[in-house]
């Protein structure tokens, strides 16, 4: 029997009850951020539940996890109290439950329309790592640059690869990203350029949201790192690819990640997407022991991006991927994160990297899609090989279930032009 809320959701929205995804957000007559799930075109505040008592289970009766400005004190409770909140909060608004749906003084104290808040961070992220765990994203890079002998490094099918980000530039969906300026190739004896970027990109990603962190020197078990993720959220991680290239040796990307990270606002939980994990794909060589798993897993997430041209109203897709395409599972991710003994602590953000397809209309970059600037795009009377000033590009993710999906909302960023 489908689960009905009372609330009347269209089949098309992303947060049915179903879902339940957790935000935090701030009305627009009050200044105090408040944590919220979605339930179609309502947040749902938790605080107003909290105060009003209903939160009356053993792990959450007497926490003040949701009178928070963000999400981490809740993230810190683990897994037993976040199944424990998904219960009530299913119960609450389920068709058959009156507390809230007859009790109008209380309902439209809590239920805000989604048109009259602003979404903010719903987490305080004090690290971010990003990994590189797309096969077909790593084969289409090392093609491009190194040829199809020596496309993929041997170390690849070993290590889950990954940087560590900068967590200060992470910003929530709708906040415009400045063109970054740096330094690119020479050309033949001239010095660097220095300039604004010129091949800028979007990044179509996903990141691990973590909750309960481990001891410093304790690393977390391959097979117990589902407890320590409360959920996942889109990613676009921007990227200046032409000040990345002149960079990345011998450390990694710097400046031409640095400048911009954006999330989508919802966390879809582990819980609301269990439903839709299939297998992961298989891994060749066998991992070493410690990336060992008994059921290695990923999702079933169609994600989509969209571009809105400088100068034009319509979206256009660009490309089509889904989130099962990765080899290295977020699972994985962790453990190798956490392997040398680093603790990780509630609300660190681990990205998956770029999630690129099989297919040319699955690639999950510009960089892919017009193959470092030789194929340019065509699409509403334009063409792009790289994103201009102006442009929006648009990530849209969800799972398909029996008559209603599990999404993610959208993760959004227009580019303006470079400061002087």
């Amino acid at each position: 029997m489908v689960l009905k809320s009372f609330i009347e959701v269209h089949p098309d929205s992303h947060f049915p009850i179903q879902n339940l995804p957790y935000g935090v957000f701030k009305r627009e007559t009050a200044s105090d951020p408040r944590p919220a799930v979605a339930i179609g075109d309502y947040v749902l505040d938790l605080s107003v539940l909290a105060s009003a008592g209903l939160f009356h289970g053993p792990l959450l009766s007497n926490s003040d996890c949701f009178n928070q400005p963000n999400l981490n004190k809740f993230l810190e409770l683990g897994r037993p109290a976040w199944t424990e909140a998904r219960t009530t909060l299913q119960k609450l608004l389920s068709a058959e439950e009156s507390i809230l749906r007859d009790k109008s003084s209380l309902r439209e104290k809590a239920l805000v329309p989604m048109s009259q808040v602003q979404m903010l961070l719903p987490i305080a992220i004090g690290d971010y790592s990003d990994f590189f765990a797309s096969k077909h994203h790593a084969y289409n890079c090392g093609v491009m640059f190194r040829g199809p002998e020596n496309a993929i490094n041997p170390n690849w099918f070993h290590i889950p690869i990954a940087y560590h980000g900068r967590a200060s530039s992470i910003v929530i969906s709708g906040t415009d990203i400045i063109r970054p300026r740096g330094q690119g190739h020479p050309a033949g004896n001239s010095l660097p350029y220095f300039g604004p970027s010129r091949k800028l990109d979007f990044e179509l990603e996903m990141a691990t949201v973590v909750g309960p962190g481990n001891e410093l020197g304790k690393p977390v078990d391959v097979n117990e790192a589902a407890n320590h993720i409360f959920g996942l959220v889109l990613m676009n991680d921007w990227s200046a690819r032409d000040i990345q290239a002149w960079e990345y040796v011998p450390l990694g990307p710097f400046l031409g990640k640095s400048f911009a990270t954006t999330l989508s606002p919802w966390i879809v939980t582990l819980d609301a997407l269990e439903q839709f994990a299939l297998d992961a794909p298989q891994q060749n060589p066998t991992p070493l022991p410690y990336l060992a798993e008994k059921k290695s897993q990923n999702y079933d997430i169609s994600l989509q991006v969209s571009i809105v041209p400088a100068g034009q109203k319509d979206a256009h897709v660009l490309t089509r991927s889904n989130f099962r395409h990765l080899y290295w599972t977020i699972t994985q991710q962790l453990a190798h994160q956490t392997i040398n003994g680093c603790n990780l602590r509630p609300g660190d953000l681990l990205g998956t990297g770029t999630i690129s397809g099989p297919e040319p209309d699955s690639y999950g970059c510009l960089l892919e899609l017009s193959w470092n600037g030789q194929k340019p795009l065509s699409f509403g009377g334009t063409s792009r090989t790289f994103l201009e000033d102006g442009d929006e590009v648009i990530f849209t993710g969800y799972c398909k279930g029996d008559g209603y999906n599990v999404g993610f909302g959208t993760c959004s960023g227009k580019i303006l032009p470079s400061l002087p």
